[in-house]
């Protein structure tokens, strides 16, 4: 279960702010709990954990138990945004760092970026291992999954046939409609359901986030149950309801304080991609209508040694979220050295996770005494039943944050006016008339 401190923020706001903040979240947290406000067409995302089917799970550990059997042992994940920062999240933060899990596949991701030496660079270790594919998009035509999927269902189908390619491509799009829908269904491939009332950035509980977790060795079942005490745990309305407390906190902390940047703050690198998760569903949640808190993260203690600098002592226009993790999975003990050239023999015997907590808290001091609010968003260890929990705590706090702001949480219109200008610039049939226009701006 997610718990959270906002202490940190204490000596920066008046607790008569905060009451009053709170109580604005409480208004917001109604919105969200009788769907009833603006987007509640996308809302799908609320009753997951509890909606997801077991026959949905089994056919997933189906296709992981097929393409065991063919030997594949590389899995190309191809998608954009919330079609695979959700997974990215989950398989890196339970994986081993450094070694693949014995008897499960590579997996990777694709489509992203539109870098040509990524694509070539993820052709050579594909043309060196038993490869199959996701694809991930409700459309089909978004242009960087787009590119990457007709490179790769190419290359597929040239090494093993057009027949067992139906068999090693999985997509999952639309329910009916779609260019990917249209092609899944025209090749055979095994397909499932991007859930109309789920965005992309609030998908990672279903098949788009699911089903490759699943085919990297972990266990989603744990994962839908910590979403699903979590949920639980938010239903409560209550002042001490942690969706509540963080959404009162960082609205009051932006619209009072002037604080236009919250920094999510990681001392595990196993969460490195929560982090890329988080910016991607607070940043196109509430960044509209000229609102908004700016979205940024950093990797501690690595980043102390870059961004710490700034943070301590730059413009005071931000606040942290840090994620505390309270136990790690692996203890690793400093010894003691005969010669001590490295002056470290006052830690022999320690654990080295008894180091990052103490940085992690010698940085909270330092931060609060250089201006820095922070709150501290805390689980006990990372494993599937938590990351399920935090999942859903940040996307339910999400949509209490933004209705506290006065933004529809759920759309996302400024994201079309960059792939508008791209099309005309390669100059795709019906963006004739913007090509010349463009080419006169640059």
């Amino acid at each position: 279960m997610v718990k959270i401190d906002v202490k940190g923020c204490n000596s920066f706001v008046k607790e008569s702010e905060y009451q009053t903040y709170v109580e604005k979240a409480l208004a917001a947290y109604d919105v969200l709990d009788a769907e009833n406000g603006a987007g509640n067409d996308f809302l799908g995302w609320k009753t997951l954990p509890v909606d997801i089917p077991e026959s949905l799970i089994c056919e997933f550990e189906s296709i992981r138990d097929d393409w065991k059997n063919k030997g594949v042992n590389l899995v190309i994940v191809i998608g954009i945004g919330g079609s695979y920062l959700g997974a990215r999240c989950a398989i890196e933060a339970l994986g081993h760092q450094f070694v693949r899990k014995e008897g499960v596949p590579q997996v990777v991701f694709a489509g992203n970026n539109l870098s040509e030496e990524y694509l070539a660079e993820l052709m050579d270790l594909a043309k060196t291992s038993n490869t199959a594919v996701i694809v991930i998009s409700k459309s089909g035509t978004t242009t960087e999954p787009a590119v990457a999927f007709r490179i790769f269902k190419e290359y597929i189908e040239q090494t093993y046939g057009k027949s067992e390619a139906s068999e090693r491509i999985v997509a999952i799009t639309d329910a009916k409609k779609g260019a990917l829908k249209t092609l899944a269904t025209q090749e055979g491939y095994k397909s499932f359901i991007v859930p109309d009332n789920v965005g992309g950035r609030y998908s990672v509980l279903t098949p788009v986030g699911l089903l490759p977790i699943v085919i990297a060795g972990f266990d989603v079942r744990a994962m839908l149950k910590g979403a699903a005490d979590q949920r639980e745990a938010l239903s409560v309305r209550s002042a001490e309801n942690p969706a509540v407390q963080y959404a009162a906190m960082r609205n009051l902390l932006h619209s009072e304080y002037g604080k236009a940047i919250e920094i999510f703050v990681v001392y595990n690198p196993k969460f490195t991609y929560l982090a890329e998760w988080w910016k991607q569903l607070y940043g196109e949640s509430e960044g509209k209508d000229g609102k908004g808190i700016f979205p940024a993260s950093v990797t501690n203690t690595a980043d102390l040694h870059s961004m710490g600098q700034f943070i301590q002592e730059g413009s005071r226009v931000m606040f942290e979220t840090v994620i505390n993790v309270e136990n790690a999975n692996r203890s690793v003990v400093i010894g003691s050295d005969e010669q001590n050239l490295d002056q470290l023999n006052y830690l022999a015997g320690k654990s080295v996770n008894h180091c990052n907590a103490m940085a992690q808290l010698g940085t909270k001091i330092a931060h609060i005494d250089g201006g820095v609010p922070q709150m501290e968003v805390s689980i006990e260890r990372i494993n599937e039943e938590n990351l399920g929990a935090i999942f859903y705590f940040f996307e339910f706090a999400c949509g209490v944050s933004a209705y506290t702001l006065g933004i529809n949480p759920f759309n996302q219109p400024g994201v079309e006016a960059y792939k508008k200008n791209m099309f005309a610039l390669l100059r795709k049939p019906g963006y004739e008339a913007q090509t010349e226009e463009i080419l006169k701006r640059i």
